[in-house]
């Protein structure tokens, strides 16, 4: 397992490019399954991973080539897979410890009619569960079988899935994009209301739509899938990774640096930039850039009645809960008090414990909540050895380490890579100091 030294109080300075959005590359890179035709993807991002998920499409048969200019552009080519393969115990070991395996669900049920899966792993930030995949994809026809024995589900269709309307129990990222992939080629129309309409999801859409499927409602919760007999091939480019660009202000935040993170893709940021600024943070959008300004202190804004600020997650439009560990610890530093309400997983706060030895002053309420008092820049935070327990509060603990009084250690940051592509090395070209160990 490799860790992170960082020595800490360092400012940032210079510009930075985010990378191309991973939960975007998860679902169109699997998305390349449904057509016989090569697929051209721009703008991929070389972490962990995605290079494990397409190691594992070229284990499945799928031919993927390099581009010689440019590595975070590929073409996908799954003319052919691999029966025996998709069937084989090693595939089935691979599924169980890649998270975005998953996404193979919908495009696998609608091209060859079955899948074995295993309980994917990834982060641990509590129970992710598959009913809404599973539901839905079932409402088209296929079966789910549960094999105890393997600890594995299979999904199987006897004859053509057929289009219906279904209303989505939750509002799943993941779980609607399997459904629209297992859609997409089904007899008929299908309605999803209740679909999540994340920038990820319309992405997957538009890509889809170039491959010739007939979707439409893009953006909103209520889709309607005409299907179509085939999918040709496509050119398709990743957005910026929201969740970078996040990541980003809250580093020149905590380190009262100033920066610009380049071609962010502003409109599809929805309401992140407003969330720092209503802990203070001084951004400002400049054509397709954020420019954030150094700032000795920020003081978080109280709602108009003058209660303390509830910062929570919520399905698209509302905030992402991928970026609440980040805007905790940017708060820790803040004037004024705030509420963060981790609504959707009730593990991932439980990193805060190791900013408390820190010195931040967090009150952790229950398994969702979380009261951070701000130090106002007061009380800098100190140097502490830690260990990632999943790659959002893996970059918040590097936030805060970057911050602190002394040299801090991270362990397990494979957890890191797994969402941030050679993120000590371009932090590092700003100013940082952070070395990688083995």
């Amino acid at each position: 397992m490799a860790s992170f030294l960082i020595e800490g109080g360092h400012r940032l300075n210079g510009s930075i490019r985010p990378q191309g959005a991973k939960n975007e590359a998860l679902q169109v890179i699997c998305a390349t399954l449904l057509t016989s035709e090569p697929v051209t993807i721009h703008n991929i991002p070389l972490i962990l991973d995605i290079v494990n998920l397409i190691q594992l499409m070229k284990d499945m048969g799928v031919e993927v080539t390099d581009d010689p200019k440019d590595p975070h552009t590929k073409t996908f080519n799954a003319k052919t897979l691999d029966p025996q393969y998709l069937e084989s115990e090693e595939f089935f070991k691979k599924c169980a410890k890649l998270r975005g395996s998953v996404m193979f669900l919908g495009p696998l049920i609608a091209r060859i009619g079955h899948v074995y899966y295993a309980k994917p792993g990834g982060d641990k930030i509590g129970r992710r569960r598959l009913d809404t995949h599973f539901i839905g994809i079932s409402n088209l026809g296929a079966k789910l079988i549960y094999d105890n024995e393997r600890k594995a589900y299979l999904l199987q269709r006897f004859q053509a899935l057929k289009g219906t309307y279904m209303l989505l129990d939750e509002a799943s990222v993941t779980g609607t994009a399997n459904i629209i992939m297992a859609a997409v080629t089904a007899q008929g129309t299908t309605t999803i209301y209740n679909a999540a309409c994340e920038p990820y999801i319309q992405q997957l859409c538009l890509m889809l739509n170039n491959m010739g499927a007939r979707i439409t409602g893009i953006a909103s919760n209520l889709l309607t899938i005409e299907g179509v007999e085939t999918l040709h091939g496509a050119e398709h480019t990743i957005l910026p990774d929201m969740l970078e660009v996040g990541s980003f202000i809250g580093m020149a935040a905590m380190t009262g640096s100033e920066l610009t993170i380049k071609n962010v893709s502003y409109r599809n940021l929805g309401i992140i930039p407003d969330a720092f600024k209503r802990l203070g943070i001084d951004l400002r959008q400049e054509g397709d850039d954020i420019h954030v300004i150094a700032q000795n202190r920020y003081e978080i804004e109280s709602f108009i009645d003058g209660s303390i600020l509830t910062i929570a997650d919520a399905p698209w439009p509302g905030l992402t809960p991928d970026l609440l560990s980040v805007l905790l610890v940017v708060a820790t530093q803040a004037k004024g008090s705030v509420l963060i309400h981790q609504k959707m997983f009730e593990s991932r706060l439980f990193f805060v414990d190791k900013l408390i030895d820190m010195g931040a002053q967090i009150i952790l309420c229950d398994p969702h909540r979380a009261v951070v008092i701000g130090h106002d820049h007061q009380m800098q935070l100190v140097a502490n050895n830690m260990t990632s327990p999943d790659i959002r509060a893996g970059i918040a603990l590097l936030i805060a380490a970057m911050s602190a009084r002394g040299t801090s250690r991270i362990d397990h940051i494979d957890q890191i890579d797994r969402g941030y592509e050679n993120i000590e090395a371009r932090l590092n070209a700003l100013g940082a100091k952070i070395t990688r160990i083995e």
